[in-house]
């Protein structure tokens, strides 16, 4: 990271489309961006040393879903200081309690935010955390 990065962070979406979009949103907001279209992928990279600040993850993905994500990252204590930001279409107060049981700081229902507010959010948890 260099000093004008903000952070490292790890987004993880099945959808191409949305991945895209939100990497080049916060890498005009200087963040160092590892983007993946698979938790599987994502978990390999974290059991081999990436070490992001944040975690942003959709919950509905094929093969392994934002809730086994965190399950797996959590068995294998495998970044416990990062921020973890489930980011869904999904919004029932049962998955929002069960991803916060599970270890996500946040849950932000992505029809509710345009990307640059997502940004923002980040930005806010990360001086949160900080201070903290």
């Amino acid at each position: 990271m260099t000093e004008t990065t903000k952070a490292n962070i790890v987004l993880v979406d099945d959808d191409k489309f949305l991945l895209d979009m939100y990497s080049m949103k916060f890498q005009q907001q200087n963040y160092n961006v590892h983007a993946f279209l698979s938790a599987r992928e994502a978990l390999e990279s974290l059991r081999h040393g990436l070490d992001p600040q944040v975690i942003l993850f959709d919950l509905t993905m094929p093969e392994c879903d934002g809730f086994t994500f965190l399950q797996v990252i959590r068995d294998e204590k495998l970044v416990p200081n990062a921020i973890k930001i489930a980011l869904s279409n999904q919004s029932t107060d049962a998955e929002k309690d069960k991803i916060k049981s599970l270890g996500a700081d946040q849950f932000i229902v992505k029809a509710t935010m345009i990307p640059s507010e997502v940004v923002n959010t980040v930005d806010i948890a990360l001086l949160a955390h900080k201070s903290a």
